[in-house]
């Protein structure tokens, strides 16, 4: 499975950005999809994931009501809805894929393929 991320970039705090990721290669018809994000000197942080079959989402507690993830099943991607955004949302946000997962998992150890990143970057 590839994973190809795209979308980030500068943004003012206040303002929206909008993750794409897309999986190729064998990706099976269950899976799941998920955002992580590491800042400098921090450690990868769950973001939000997507359950493929059944829709079901979950977001991490510092970007729950301000980040949206939702899915294209026809083109088996996942997008990241950011708006609110804030000088601590900066980081390098990653794609993640769970070849098996039918339940979403905020741990990184689920996710078994993961995409080459993309730089938010949120101005004060």
């Amino acid at each position: 499975v590839q994973l190809q991320a795209s979308g980030g970039g500068l943004v003012q705090a206040g303002g929206s950005l909008r993750l794409s990721c897309e999986a190729s290669g064998r990706t099976g018809t269950s899976y799941v999809m998920g955002w992580f994000r590491q800042a400098p000197g921090k450690e990868r942080e769950f973001v939000a994931a997507l359950v493929k079959r059944s829709g079901n989402t979950i977001y991490g507690d510092s970007v729950k009501g301000r980040f949206t993830i939702s899915r294209d099943n026809a083109k088996s991607s996942v997008y990241l809805q950011m708006n609110s955004l804030k000088p601590e949302d900066t980081a390098v946000y990653y794609c993640a894929f769970d070849m098996s997962g039918q339940y979403a998992s905020r741990g990184r150890s689920a996710y078994e393929y993961w995409g080459q990143g993309t730089q938010v970057t949120v101005s004060s």
